[in-house]
C-alpha cells in the first residue's frame, strides 16, 4: 500500500515523525509536508510565490541516507497538490494527514490545515484521512497517540471505502485517563468560546494577540466534541460539497426577477 503522510505542523513536528513510524508496517510512506508550522491555515493555497521544496532524510541517529518526502515552504493543501501532481511517481492509495497536536473537532474542522490537507486529497478522488490528537500540556505520549491512530486508520481502510472518502480522527487528552472506545459522530456545530488580547505596542499602536482559551462550553450530545470530553476517539465521515440542498430546492422556486 502507498501511504501519504502529510500536515500542518511541519515536517519535523513530533506527531507526524510518531505516526509515519506506526504506518511504515502498512506499506510505503512518503511525507510531503510544510516546512515550517501552518496550523490553522485552512484550505489556502499559494498562489504569489514560488513553492520551494527540500528532499527530507532520517535523522543521523536512524538512517541518515533513509529518504522519507520532501518539505515544501507552502500550505498543507500546496503539500498535497505537489504530491500528487508533480512529487510521487505513482498515486497513493490513501493520504493521511497527522497527527495533529490539537484536536480538529467541532468548527475546528473549517480552520484546520490538518483537514484541508485530506479535503485536498479527496479531491482528487483519494482516501483521505485527518488524524488529531487533543491535549493540554506541551508534552505528551505521542507514540501512544499515534498507536490508536493507526488502529482507527487500519479499520476504516479494512472497510475498503470508496475512493475519494474523507474520514475525520481525534484522540482524546491521553493523561485524562484511559480511551474508552471509538464512536462515529457528527461534527458539532454549537459556538466556541473565545477572546482577544488587546495591547499596546512602545510606540502606541493597538495590536491583538488570539487567546489561548477556545473551547466549547455547551457542545450537542453525540456529536465529536462532546465525544471527546467522553474519553472517546471519535470518527466523523465529512465531505466538502457545502451546498445546502434544501434551501436549494426551496429557492428554484422563488419568483427571481431583475430590474432596468
Amino acid at each position: 500500500m502507498r501511504i501519504l503522510l502529510t500536515n500542518d505542523d511541519g515536517i519535523y513536528a513530533p506527531g507526524l515523525r510518531a505516526l509515519r513510524k506506526e504506518l511504515l508496517p502498512l506499506g510505503n510512506v512518503t511525507v510531503v509536508a510544510p516546512a515550517t508550522e501552518q496550523s490553522a491555515a485552512g484550505h489556502s493555497v499559494t498562489l504569489l510565490h514560488p513553492l520551494l521544496v527540500t528532499e527530507v532524510y532520517e535523522d543521523e541517529t536512524t538512517d541518515p541516507h533513509k529518504f522519507i518526502g520532501w518539505a515544501v515552504e507552502g500550505r498543507p493543501a500546496d503539500c498535497v497538490k505537489l504530491a500528487l501532481l508533480e512529487l510521487l511517481p505513482d498515486p497513493p492509495d490513501v493520504i493521511i494527514s497527522g497527527l495533529n497536536a490539537g484536536s480538529n473537532a467541532g468548527i475546528n474542522v473549517l480552520y484546520s490545515g490538518t483537514v484541508a490537507a485530506a479535503i485536498e486529497g479527496a479531491f482528487y478522488r483519494r482516501t483521505a484521512i485527518a488524524c488529531s490528537l487533543e491535549y493540554d500540556k506541551k508534552i505528551t505520549d505521542w507514540p501512544a497517540a499515534a498507536r490508536y491512530a493507526r488502529q482507527v486508520v487500519e479499520q476504516i481502510l479494512a472497510r475498503k471505502p470508496e475512493t475519494g472518502s474523507l474520514f475525520n480522527v481525534n484522540i482524546p487528552v491521553l493523561e485524562h485517563g484511559p480511551i474508552r472506545g471509538i464512536r462515529v459522530v457528527p461534527q458539532n456545530v454549537t459556538p466556541y468560546t473565545e477572546a482577544y488580547d488587546r495591547r499596546i505596542n512602545p510606540r502606541g499602536r493597538t495590536y491583538f494577540w488570539s487567546g489561548t482559551d477556545f473551547h466549547c462550553p455547551e457542545p450537542q450530545p453525540n456529536t465529536d466534541v462532546a465525544a471527546l470530553n467522553e474519553q472517546f476517539i471519535t470518527v466523523t465521515p465529512l465531505q466538502f460539497d457545502m451546498t445546502d440542498h434544501v434551501h436549494l430546492a426551496a429557492m428554484r422556486e422563488w419568483n427571481w426577477k431583475l430590474g432596468g
